[in-house]
């Protein structure tokens, strides 16, 4: 780990002020960055940390969720408004981590979380994400656990984190604050594939600060559901998962979101698999069907194809779940 300096600030303008210059870091829970950082796959010069901040609040009301970006994960997953009214989201902060991690892991450091794709998180490999131009190593090497959506000729690297899909699915909003002022976007707009950028993974600009997630209410939003798949069943980040969110009226599919993690470069959104489930019944045969249109577009790597079998059983899995 390479010396860096700690910045306390008192309120969210000062640490946007301090972070707004090169080399500096938010830390928050520091679950990710301080591993990263042991490893010199970062190397802040500066850290602001976040933890003095009063920003931890959880606040569910008739129209929505807001989150406060400190808000611990331990805290929302067993939240009862969440685990009522937000299944999907609960669930999928529960399956995220160990409970020591999850009560010290904040709701924004975990949408900024890095891959744990492992020439990343290893110096002595080339990685256009760590260091653009230097090559890809998993394009040819292990690359079991890697993406095949979204991916480029510069980059496989899968997104890690299970709350973000649970967000896609649920249509969440970022409000973001920097120096210049507050803005809004939705997730899916939030984080960005590699194309030529790997190094590139979301729309934050320098200082700028996640400051709240919004997350709507709705029929869909409380029918919902997460499923996550991977080699063992603790602290174990995903093969794959699908986050499904379902409102029927009778058995009739009035409005459905699916989202896949463990598969994208980012929160990957399967509008293939609503289009074809929107407006219909959801008997057996229908959610089956849907479930094989799961994937379109995708580009398996020379270890990775079964994620596209396992993809499509995953999605119908947890359809049915929802459905029942």
């Amino acid at each position: 780990m390479q010396a860096f300096s700690l910045i306390e600030p008192h309120d969210a303008q000062s640490a946007i002020l301090a972070a707004s210059t090169p080399g500096a870091k938010y830390i928050a829970g520091g679950t990710d960055l301080l591993q990263l950082a042991k490893d010199n796959v970062e190397t802040p010069q500066r850290l602001i940390d976040l933890q003095g901040l009063p920003a931890a609040g959880i606040h569910a009301s008739a129209g929505g969720l807001h989150l406060e970006p400190l808000a611990r994960m331990s805290d929302v997953a067993e939240h009862r408004d969440v685990v009522a009214r937000w299944p999907v989201l609960s669930q999928a902060l529960l399956a995220s981590a160990s409970p020591q991690i999850r009560n010290m892991a904040t709701m924004g450091g975990n949408l900024l979380q890095r891959t744990r794709c492992g020439y990343f998180r290893d110096t002595g490999f080339a990685c256009n994400k760590r260091t653009p131009g230097s090559g890809c190593s998993a394009i040819n090497g292990e690359n079991r656990m890697l993406a095949i959506l979204g991916t480029s000729d510069h980059c496989i690297a899968s997104y890690p984190g299970d709350m973000g899909v649970a967000l896609l699915a649920l249509d969440a909003r970022i409000e973001l604050t920097s120096a210049s002022g507050k803005r809004t976007v939705g997730i899916e707009e939030f984080h960005v594939v590699p194309g030529t950028t790997p190094d590139v993974e979301t729309i934050l600009t320098p200082g700028e600060m996640i400051t709240g997630i919004d997350v709507p209410a709705s029929a869909a939003a409380q029918r919902s559901h997460y499923l996550k798949v991977r080699d063992r069943t603790s602290f174990e980040f995903a093969l794959v998962s699908a986050a499904v969110a379902l409102d029927l009226d009778g058995r009739t599919i009035r409005g459905i979101r699916v989202a896949a993690g463990g598969v994208g470069t980012k929160p990957w959104r399967l509008p293939e698999v609503e289009a074809a489930l929107t407006g219909r019944d959801a008997d057996p045969a229908t959610l089956k069907a849907a479930a094989e249109q799961a994937g379109a577009g995708a580009k398996p790597a020379s270890m990775n194809a079964f994620k596209l079998v396992l993809l499509r059983r995953t999605v119908l899995r947890a359809l049915q779940t929802v459905a029942a």
